[in-house]
């Protein structure tokens, strides 16, 4: 990929959080991290960009043999056709052994959205957040480094947290498009209809729902701290960015009594620059 089209990539990741993780790696992961980060958006795009059912698999079965590409290709000098972007992931790849298998289960997680359906029990939930978020946090960390075994543990745990208060974040959006991730069970247990998600009213059956949710959340928060090994925590500076900043997303949400309805949840730009150089420094996040 061209410095220009490293450096527009960069540029247009600043309105999301993953920018304030990438800013503190070296050139050559940032890179890496980057050309990773556009794939799985590029794929995660199929199921989100009002495609029909049809439309949307054709788009991830294009994904799919792109990242063949990535694996199979990129090593014969004869394949020139590679578009940048493309180029770059299979130097992603190859440079740090990621393994496909995190993609594919990648791209499972991703046909579980292009025909919503509810999820039952959260254990149902638990798969598709395992699929669409802790997978990248173990692709993430191939590029990181890390020596212990163990941070394969904290990586899949901080996914599922950092996916859990993107669904509690995106509630309202989410339904609007016929998506209720919050598991059937618990929406009976609350008694809260899911249709009441349009509505824009939080009741108070509602906010006890979300505060069972965002407690399971920071359970998992938990469990991804207690499974980082010493060892590993200087090269996953960039993933404990991420956790500091959706742990103080998910503190936002729950100071806002759960009324994650109408303008979107978010934290301010210096708040989210003070708390990377934080981290980055050395501070405990939780």
């Amino acid at each position: 990929m061209s410095s220009h089209l490293r450096a527009q990539h960069f540029t247009n990741a600043r309105a999301t959080n993953f920018y304030y993780s990438f800013v503190f790696l070296s050139r050559e992961k940032r890179q890496a991290i980057e050309a990773v980060y556009a794939f799985a958006r590029r794929s995660d795009d199929a199921a989100d960009n009002c495609l029909s059912p049809e439309e949307a698999e054709q788009e991830l079965s294009h994904c799919r043999q792109d990242l063949d590409r990535c694996y199979t290709e990129f090593a014969d000098p004869s394949a020139k056709d590679f578009t940048p972007e493309l180029a770059a992931l299979a130097e992603a790849v190859h440079r740090f052994n990621i393994p496909r298998e995190h993609f594919e289960e990648l791209f499972r997680g991703i046909e579980m959205d292009l025909r919503p359906v509810r999820y039952r029990t959260f254990e149902d939930l638990s798969l598709y957040c395992y699929r669409v978020a802790s997978t990248i946090g173990l692709i993430s960390i191939e590029i990181f480094g890390y020596r212990n075994p163990c941070t394969r543990k904290y990586a899949a745990n901080l996914g599922m947290a950092l996916q859990l208060v993107n669904i509690l974040r995106d509630l309202e959006s989410d339904a609007r498009r016929g998506r209720v991730y919050l598991p059937e069970e618990d929406l009976e247990r609350f008694g809260v209809r899911p249709e009441s998600f349009l509505e824009a009213r939080p009741s108070d059956r509602f906010q006890e729902l979300m505060e069972f949710e965002s407690q399971r959340a920071r359970r998992y928060f938990a469990q991804a701290r207690q499974a980082l090994p010493p060892e590993d925590r200087r090269s996953l500076v960039a993933a404990e960015i991420m956790g500091a900043l959706y742990w103080r997303l998910l503190a936002r949400i729950e100071r806002k009594g759960y009324n994650v309805f109408g303008e979107r949840v978010r934290l301010p730009r210096p708040l989210k620059f003070w708390i990377a150089l934080s981290v980055y420094a050395g501070a405990e996040w939780q």
